[in-house]
Order: C-alpha cells, then structure tokens, then sequence
C-alpha cells in the first residue's frame, strides 16, 4: 500500500496473495522490496526481490526469481554505485530476518546468481546478522542477538553497540546513521485511477526461454486467470485445498487472442493477481505462468515473450497485427464456474461416464472414482491426484516447464475420457468443465470456507491390525521410536486413510472389503481371506471405528454437504470485513460461495467519475 505523510488517501498497490516484505527507496525512484509468491509451485523456496514505481506501475523483479531456497531481505541500495545490500536468509526464512549479508549487482540481469557475492563470514552459530545498512562496499551497519556491528567488505567485524544486561531480553534492529542524504528520483505518475482496467502489449510470445519446438502459429489465444485473496489460513499446508498441490484458488478472468504472429494487445482489469496460461487450437495448455502479475489502474505494459530474459528488449517487428486493432478486453468464459468446485462441477461428470466401473462394488484396476468421502477428500479426488490422472503443476521447487509438459496437455484424464478408454467419451461441453479445472489448479473445494474444517480422522484399532496384517503390510523402521515394524497400506492411516476408510458408506471401505473373502461380499485382494466374514470381531471393531467418523462427518459436515458451517476462524473474520452480520446466530445458514464472491469483489478496484491521479510529485 501507499499513503500520503499523514496516512490519508491509502490506496493498494500490490494485490499479493501472501507477502511483500521489507520495502526500501532506491536513488532512481523505484521501491525494492521482498515478493514471496507461489502460483503452483513451492510455497518455500521463491522470495525474491522485485521493484515498482512508488504509483505501483511496473512492478518486475529484480534479481534471483529463478533460484530457490532462499529469502532475499531487508535491500537497501549501496551509496555510489547501482549494488544494494540485502540478507540472503536460508530456506524459508530464518526468524528475525537472519542470514548472510550479500551484495547483489544487477548490472547482468536477474538471473545471473554469480552476480550475488557474501560478503558475512560463517559463525559456529550460523549467520546471524540481519538489517544490513551500507555506506560502501567495504562498510556496514548491521544487527544481530548480540548487538550492533559495523562489518567491512572481507566480513571482519566490530562491536559497536551492545544492550546491557538488564535487556538482554530484547534485541537492536534496523541501525542507521542519522546523516543527510540525496533525494531519491522523482517518478512520474503513470496511474489514472478513472480506469478499471490497465493495457498489455504482448511482442511474441515465442520469443523466451524453453520455448523449443513451438512453431509460430501454435497459440491461439491466451487463458486469463487470478489468484484470490484468502481471508484466513490454517497451517502451512494446503490440505484441504489441494494435495500436494496449489495453496489458492485460481479464478477464470476469461480469454484473450493471440495473433499468427505471436503478438497480443489485451485489455486486463485493475489490481488482480493475474497469471495466463497459453492455449492451443485445441485449447489445451502449451506453457503456464508460474508467476502473476498486478497492473495499475491506467497502466500501459509491455512483455517481450513467454518467460523471456529479463535482460532482453523487444525486438522491432513492424507492422505486427495485434497492433492494427484496438486493445481486446477479456472474453468470459460462460458456460463454466469462475471458480470450479470439484464435487459440484466435476464430480457429477465422473459419476455419469466412469463411475459405473470405478467404484467399490466393481474396482476395476483398482481405481475408484466415486464421490464417496474420505477422512478428508473424496474417493475420485484422492485417486485423480494420486495415480497420476492430473499434471498441475504441483507444489515443486522450479518453473518455467517445457511446453506441453503439464496442465490439461500432460493429463491423462483427458485422454481417459475422449472415448478411446472403454467408450467413455464425454460431451465437449464436459470436456471444457475437466480441462479448465486442470488449467486452474485441480483443486477440491471451489471456496476457502472449507479450510480448516471438515476432516474427521478415523480411529481404526491399529494393535490388532497390526498382528494381522503386518505379515504382509509391515515395514521397518528405525526413528527416534527404536526399530519396529509399521503397517504400510496404500497410504497413511489416522488422518490420511483416505483409500482405506469410506466415511459415505462404511461397509464398502477398502480396509474391510480388501481382505473380506469373496463369498462374504468382499474383494479378497489380500493373498488369504483375512476376514472369512463379517461376523468376525476385528472386522466389527473396524466398521465401529469408520461408522464413527461417519457420524462425526454427517453432524460436523463438510463444505460440500446440505447445513454445512464454516469454522469460528472464517466467520469470525467474514463479519469483521463486513460481510456477514455481526449478530449471526449459530443457527443462521451461511452461503460460503456467495460471502467468499463478497470478499474477493472487496479487493477490486472500482473508479470513480471523478477520480483523479494520486500523485503529485511532491
């Protein structure tokens, strides 16, 4: 955000999902900052530095988007010179910002993580150092546990200032010389905050990197999608979004064209987290964006490619057919959910073309593709995510895939179900439904009520599975436990069983049909019946445990259920934003979808007639 001196006329710049940390001035006018992001790929490795006009225009990173595994904090400029100074915290991200102080030179580009040089030496203790400030190259303030330090370009280092024992409690941050300084450059305001939308001028889309065997031609059109805003989070984990997968829902803006050429010029809403995904004659998926991008009210960008080199200007083709028109405002996409919920628009499909084989009473090839729950996803949607049925681009620590490599393009859900697999051939209409879903993300709920809720663990009797079962299903282990032998079936058990219990029908879970003999109603898939029927005490202790769940799911209910309630957490910060009533009692319903529709529309940016630009210079 951005406000004036006195904290008046704030006005959002940046409509990140998560983070953008640690923001600082440099000499030309532009704000480096921190931007952690993750779209589909891993919430833990990507927190680069990225700059912006302090009118939020032209917001581009500015070096090591493509390396992971390191938090890059705290930049500020280094008199002098065009290098800044910055904590190269490890991993995730230490506490208290620490790491090692490195200097990082722009002058080769973003990618070029040579140009990244540590300055800090290593300690028995790790690095801690934190808040760099530089007066040259070959002199620093910074911070750490023990005080203040001032260390020169080789690391050496010397006390400056240390807290006394009665604050040995609290630590210094953020030294800084009181001392004048030059002015940073005055940027010229490029906002016009009577538009809703920004413009994009797209060079060729085949020029970038790993864009081998593309022919000119190719894409057809662009998909236009956005992350949204989330008003609460549980955890660092994804479940039950996604597994394994995406941690937000991507909503579908609409499709814009992409010229024989390889150019575009596109129209694109305000202050959305937008990412694309190019498509093909058939629509299918040949390159995704693994990052998003944030346009200002009024803006005018350009992009040279499909993940170009930062470093690369565009290069002059005259007469390019994009151009010849006026800009194309994004085209809705009508006939399917913005955001797509897999048991309400998905799952409806599978039930009309697969279920008839796939499913508990039949099993063939061992998939089964009902909408029966698990402790915490369905049947089909474990078996889509686990077998292999959908390439999503994942929760992975790299990017910029090769075309054709993953989304609707690498799934073979698609060609599972265009009737070359036993006939089961889906409407084109279904089609476009399972291969948007692909393009968004996979997720499961279509809503960010479900999160934090609507897992019910199942308490299965673990001894004496174990003497029965770990024959065949052990393994051993040795942890900090001792070494022993574990039962290993397909999955986890507790709050993962998913391919073993079914909390919609009890009876038919796999942990009791597996080993229940054929001649009672079984699947007999174990080398010996193990339950020779269902009057055998073990198999009744476990249907016990499953009808628990079961029952603890029909009185708690999940998102996708008749009467379901989202968490305390979610209602509690719905009515703080406004968008339920603040005498909500515990037997009102609550309409997730449309409170969820609420919040997101909160975020967008809407102008007035009378609306003028935000900036002034001064």
């Amino acid at each position: 955000y951005r406000c004036d001196g006195d904290g008046k006329n704030d006005r959002m710049l940046s409509s990140n999902n998560d983070h953008d940390n640690t923001p600082w001035m440099l000499p030309d006018g532009r704000v480096l900052y921190m931007r952690w992001e993750y779209v589909d790929r891993s919430q833990v490795h990507f927190h680069h530095l990225w700059t912006t006009n302090p009118d939020g225009t032209c917001q581009q990173v500015y070096f090591g988007n493509e390396f992971g595994n390191i938090a890059m904090l705290d930049a500020k400029p280094i008199p002098g010179t065009n290098k800044v100074v910055s904590i190269f915290s490890p991993g995730h991200g230490s506490p208290e910002h620490l790491g090692p102080v490195t200097i990082v030179d722009p002058s080769r580009g973003p990618d070029i993580l040579a140009s990244a040089k540590r300055v800090s030496k290593e300690h028995e203790w790790g690095s801690p150092w934190k808040d760099p400030w530089a007066f040259s190259e070959d002199c620093f303030l910074v911070a750490s546990r023990q005080g203040i330090f001032a260390m020169d370009g080789q690391g050496n280092t010397e006390l400056v200032y240390n807290l006394g024992p009665e604050d040995q409690e609290m630590q210094c941050h953020e030294p800084r010389p009181l001392t004048p300084r030059p002015r940073e450059a005055i940027r010229p305001n490029r906002v016009d905050l009577s538009k809703p939308t920004a413009r994009v001028v797209l060079s060729n889309i085949y020029e970038g990197r790993n864009m081998a065997g593309v022919q000119p031609g190719t894409i057809k059109k662009l998909l236009v999608l956005q992350q949204v805003p989330k008003p609460v989070n549980f955890s660092g984990g994804m479940e039950p979004l996604t597994i394994g997968g995406s941690f937000t829902l991507a909503q579908i803006v609409g499709t814009v064209p992409v010229e024989p050429d390889g150019s575009a010029f596109m129209e694109l809403p305000a202050l959305r987290s937008l990412f694309f995904v190019a498509l093909d004659e058939q629509d299918i998926a040949v390159k995704r964006m693994h990052s998003f991008m944030v346009l200002q009210p009024g803006e005018n960008v350009g992009c040279v490619g499909c993940h170009e080199q930062r470093s690369t200007a565009p290069e002059f083709i005259p007469d390019q057919l994009a151009f010849r028109r006026p800009p194309s405002p994004v085209e809705p996409i009508a006939d399917v959910p913005e955001v797509i919920d897999f048991p309400r628009d998905i799952q409806p499909i599978l039930d009309k073309h697969c279920v008839e084989c796939h499913r508990p009473e039949r099993y063939e090839c061992r998939v089964d593709l009902t909408g029966d729950k698990t402790a915490m996803y369905t049947m089909s949607y474990w078996t889509m995510q686990t077998r292999g049925l959908v390439v999503d681009g994942r929760n992975q620590p790299y990017s910029n895939r090769p075309p054709y490599s993953y989304g609707s393009a690498a799934s073979r859900l698609m060609k599972l179900i265009d009737g070359s697999h036993y006939n089961a051939k889906v409407s084109p209409h279904e089609a476009k439904r399972v291969r948007l879903w692909i393009e968004t993300s996979a997720t499961y709920p279509g809503t960010y009520a479900a999160l934090g809720c609507g897992t019910y663990p199942v308490h299965l009797p673990y001894g004496p599975l174990h003497q029965r079962c770990a024959k065949c299903h052990g393994r051993e282990v040795n942890d900090r436990y001792g070494k022993r032998v574990v039962l290993d079936f397909p999955r986890a058990w507790g709050e993962r069983a998913e391919p073993v219990a079914n909390l919609s029908r009890p009876e038919k879970s796999y942990v009791l049909l597996a080993p229940l003999a054929k001649e009672a109603g079984g699947l007999q898939l174990c080398k010996e019946p193990v339950f020779k029927n269902t009057d055998d005490p073990l198999y009744r202790q476990t249907l016990a445990a499953i009808r628990d769940a079961h029952d603890r799911l029909m009185a708690g209910k999940r998102f996708d259920m008749p009467g379901f309630r989202p968490n305390e957490h979610y209602l509690r910060e719905m009515q703080r934003f406004g968008f339920l009533p603040k005498d909500l009692k515990p037997t009102d319903p609550v309409d997730c979808y449309t409170v969820d529709r609420a919040y997101w529309n909160s975020f967008y940016f809407h102008p007035t007639a009378t609306a003028k630009a935000d900036l002034d210079g001064s």
